[in-house]
């Protein structure tokens, strides 16, 4: 096993490479880049750059004074050479591609990830602030699904063709068919103050006074804020894991050690829990860590925006707008390191439920 984990960590190496090589060959042919957008809002050209700029501190006010700006660049006559060239120096964009990406990758391997263009903030600092808010809604979520999904996949598995079977596949086909975000704007229209109640907050993950309030309050004012998302990014992870533990319980009961086991005179319940649980859950358990991936990273980014969560997924979908590369490239550093070493972690998972499972042995 130690051969195998070693294989797969030294497997990681290209893979990120690769994965951060193209994103930055595509980043080098994708229009309207950090340079060009302060080159539009200083000869007013741009569509609310001066926004972005300005949000959270102008690193370009900082370097050049904004009366000299407009004493010397004035609308559409053109920008001076010398400031375009103090621009791509700001943005690193005065060295060949090649050695920006070297560079990248060198700060990168020991998590330096710099500063956001147009937040004088560090990186890592941003990511560590938002974190909370999506790791919130993959924990919930995760746990949410699980504990209503394994029951009623067991259910639908004991009960298959029946009924109850039929009229559940029919519920979960259409909440895996709903996108989470088209669900989530329903929710609002419903619930949220758009047509219907106003029941639900739709900003933010606890109340502004939630300093002020009690323990108590506090548990149950953060759990208001969250019930919508919740409900909104659990449908489709609801409806794939029940399906996923149904298939795999009948599997698993159609095989030749449950018959033995029933012909020995074991109760239904005994077989079900002591025998094929433990073989049937396997998959379902394994896939722990790549479904909290999953929900912590992918489906947040809508629902976040949606529901003005200021999470990761926020975080990652405005730097895309403002082209704030710095966060575009740290994120997707973070997001596809940890999908690597979760799929170790799930193999990992694998052996450690099934010891006959054996990853070196295979390979061999």
């Amino acid at each position: 096993m130690g051969a195998y984990i070693l294989r797969r960590l030294l497997l990681m190496i290209p893979t990120i490479v690769g994965i951060m090589g193209i994103s930055f060959l595509v980043i080098q042919f994708a229009p309207g880049g950090p340079v060009e957008q302060v080159i539009a809002q200083l000869t007013g050209q741009g569509d609310g750059a001066d926004q972005r700029l300005s949000g959270g501190g102008d690193m370009l006010n900082q370097q050049f004074a904004a009366d000299d700006m407009n004493a010397k660049y004035r609308g559409a006559q053109g920008l001076d050479p010398e400031l375009i060239a103090k621009l791509e120096k700001q943005f690193g964009f005065d060295k060949p591609p090649l050695t920006r990406f070297l560079d990248m990758m060198w700060n990168y391997i020991r998590f330096d990830f710099g500063e956001s263009f147009f937040r004088n903030t560090s990186v890592i600092d941003l990511i560590v602030e938002k974190m909370p808010v999506s790791i919130s809604l993959g924990v919930w979520i995760l746990i949410f699904s699980y504990a209503i999904s394994i029951p009623l996949g067991i259910k639908k598995a004991v009960e298959d063709g029946s009924p109850f079977d039929v009229w559940t596949s029919g519920v979960i086909v259409i909440g895996y068919a709903v996108p989470s975000f088209l669900f989530g704007i329903l929710l609002i229209v419903l619930f949220a103050g758009g047509s219907f109640f106003d029941w639900f907050p739709l900003r933010g993950l606890v109340s502004d006074n939630f300093a002020e309030l009690s323990w108590w309050e506090k548990i149950i004012d953060y759990f208001w804020h969250l019930t919508l998302p919740l409900i909104a990014l659990s449908l489709s992870a609801f409806a794939t894991t029940t399906l996923l533990t149904k298939n795999s319980f009948i599997d698993e009961i159609k095989k030749q050690y449950v018959v033995t086991a029933r012909a020995k005179g074991l109760g239904e319940r005994q077989v079900l829990y002591g025998h094929v649980f433990r073989n049937a859950m396997l998959i379902v358990i394994a896939g722990i860590p790549g479904a909290f991936i999953s929900a912590f990273f992918t489906g947040s980014l809508l629902i976040e925006n949606i529901f003005s969560l200021d999470g990761l997924g926020r975080l990652g979908y405005l730097a895309v707008v403002n082209r704030d590369y710095p966060i575009v490239f740290a994120t997707l550093y973070i997001f596809s390191l940890m999908g690597l070493v979760v799929g170790l972690v799930s193999d990992l998972i694998y052996t450690w439920i099934d010891p006959r499972i054996d990853f070196e042995r295979r390979d061999v």
